[in-house]
């Protein structure tokens, strides 16, 4: 049983965990948010035909949040595979909790405080082509599921390379093809003061797609891998057994070959002995029938 004290640190320490992956989660979602702003701005201030520009440097939130390790939902749901335990789920939760605050608030200040920015992401939610709120639902579902999948190479290749090319690259490119992130959608409604149940479930939509798109990679990885390993061992179990197989036979012929030569030199030396003992024989007979002949002639 736990005494008052004890319960005290760990209801402490639990707070403190509580509050380091939510700070982590809010530092992300302030970092997206200010990439949604650059790429709205490109197109307010430069003119769409530009939007390219802001499609590229939106890359800088993304690199941020990977080298000081912030907690993006879109970032860190594709790693769940490989830590599946409480703290990982606990991590991911938070770290979106805190996307949501960081986007929410941040976007509801950029709001008021640049009005052309409002304008620009106003008109991306309901008045442009393939507006984000007047899309079908299985097309918003197909556009987050393949953000998802660019925001796992993106990640993924920073994490085990070592190098951003992924995030420089894949950051531009679902941008630049109309696909849905997340985090930067709510980083736009809220900038474009879009507050409604429908864009509520738009939001839902497409986390449920940057998740789905975030796991295909992985899953098929690991099913690769567990294929891989489940023929390695089928081929170990098979291996052994012919090598030894073989093995015994070498040992077999190699012990018959002394063996066969013992048996060939002692049938040759069998051959020998008797052929041999014939002679003497022969001679025998022949000196016993000389020595009669002999005694014969003298009696005559």
């Amino acid at each position: 049983m736990l005494n008052a004290s004890d319960k005290r640190q760990k209801a402490v320490g639990l707070l403190k965990t509580v509050a380091r992956q939510t700070a982590s989660g809010i530092s992300a979602g302030l970092m997206i948010t200010i990439g949604c702003c650059v790429y709205l701005g490109c197109i307010a201030f430069i003119g769409s035909d530009h939007k390219w520009v802001g499609a590229i440097l939106f890359s800088v939130a993304l690199l941020t949040i990977c080298y000081k390790g912030y907690s993006l939902y879109t970032g860190r749901i594709g790693l769940m595979l490989d830590n599946l335990t409480k703290d990982g789920f606990s991590d991911l939760l938070l770290g979106l909790l805190g996307n949501v605050i960081a986007t929410a608030v941040v976007g509801i200040a950029v709001q008021y405080a640049i009005p052309e920015l409002r304008d620009a992401a106003y008109a991306m939610c309901f008045a442009a082509d393939n507006a984000k709120l007047t899309q079908l639902w299985w097309k918003t579902l197909i556009r987050a599921i393949l953000c998802g999948v660019l925001m796992y190479v993106a990640v993924s290749v920073y994490r085990e390379k070592k190098t951003v090319v992924g995030i420089v690259f894949c950051i531009p490119v679902f941008i630049l093809s109309g696909f849905e992130h997340s985090i930067a959608d709510m980083g736009y409604f809220a900038i474009g003061g879009v507050y409604s149940a429908k864009a509520f479930g738009f939001i839902m939509l497409v986390i449920l797609g940057n998740s789905i798109g975030a796991l295909i990679l992985p899953l098929l990885s690991k099913v690769g891998k567990e294929l891989k390993k489940n023929e390695r061992d089928t081929t170990e179990a098979h291996a052994p057994k012919t090598v030894g197989d073989a093995a015994l036979q070498g040992a077999d012929s190699s012990a018959d070959t002394p063996r066969k030569a013992e048996a060939r030199d002692i049938e040759a030396v069998r051959s020998d002995t008797d052929g041999t003992a014939e002679n003497n024989m022969e001679s025998m007979r022949a000196l016993d029938e000389a020595g009669v002949t002999c005694e014969v002639e003298n009696e005559r």
